[in-house]
């Protein structure tokens, strides 16, 4: 009887929290990298371009993570890769997340030849490699960060239509949507305002994953120089420290220990949201 009053006394979130660590986990890492993108022009002011001291200063107190070959500060090439790497990823996140629930949702409503059309083009989708066709596109239309996100969100989106469709063909059968039916509610209609927003939230769990992925892609295209080169990212500053491994350590650590921990937080919060909706039972 008394479990009944633990929500009104908050701690049965609390509690929540502690037993899906990785949720907590990732989504503090998480914000703490939203957070550092955000702000890294007001924490280090300032051209990442530009010289800020002597070359090849090891961390100091004047220069936190030192400074490349040209003088640079490393701290404020970092922060300004965050930005870069939290508008990649969030561009292909917040894309493939549209297109998904469009194709998913079209797809699980409509059923039959609509359903088995979409759902064959989906696994083409799915079947491009990725990696090698950014590659491709940027190598003939520009090194942008444009092109980058259109390529990555046109073809991300495939685990999340399949995500949408599961959870379409599940909850169109449900009660609600069948009184929206009878009413003559008007099937776009029932789309969007009673199915789609009761299958967004294992979604949305998929789309997170596609940050990290969309991250990694961009550094590892920037790593090999073909990264827009009027952005610093961490990809670019790693490409940049290849020549100086031996004599500065510290251009290939902090750029490569940024890389690991926004793609780990980001995945961790991706599987914290799985894991809460296992748990919920959805």
């Amino acid at each position: 009887m008394a479990e009944r009053w633990l929500p009104a006394t908050g701690w049965a979130p609390r509690r929540a929290a502690a037993a899906n660590p990785s949720l907590l986990v990732g989504g503090a890492l998480t914000l703490g990298f939203v957070l550092l993108a955000l702000l890294g022009s007001t924490l280090a002011p300032g051209d990442p371009f530009a010289a800020a001291g002597a070359p090849f200063l090891a961390p100091s107190a004047a220069h936190p993570f030192g400074t490349d070959d040209l003088g640079r500060d490393l701290l404020r090439a970092v922060l300004h890769g965050a930005r870069v790497s939290l508008i990649v990823g969030a561009a292909v996140a917040v894309s493939s997340l549209t297109l998904g629930l469009l194709v998913g949702g079209v797809a699980g409503y409509r059923g039959g030849a609509v359903d088995d059309l979409l759902m064959r083009f989906t696994e083409l989708v799915l079947v491009l490699p990725r990696f090698f066709l950014a590659l491709v596109v940027v190598a003939l239309f520009g090194a942008s960060l444009a092109n980058l996100i259109a390529v990555l969100a046109l073809t991300s989106w495939g685990i999340i239509a399949r995500v949408a469709r599961a959870g379409v063909l599940t909850v169109k059968e449900r009660e609600y949507v069948l009184a929206a039916r009878a009413l003559g509610g008007a099937g776009p209609r029932i789309l969007l305002r009673h199915v789609l927003p009761n299958v967004l939230a294992p979604v949305v769990a998929y789309a997170a994953l596609q940050v990290g992925n969309a991250i990694l892609v961009e550094a590892s295209l920037s790593f090999l120089g073909f990264g827009d080169p009027n952005l610093v990212s961490w990809g670019y500053l790693l490409n940049n420290a290849q020549a100086f491994v031996r004599r500065a350590w510290w251009l290939s650590v902090f750029p490569g220990a940024a890389i690991v921990l926004a793609v780990l937080s980001i995945n961790l919060l991706a599987d914290g949201l799985r894991g809460r909706r296992a748990a919920n039972g959805g």
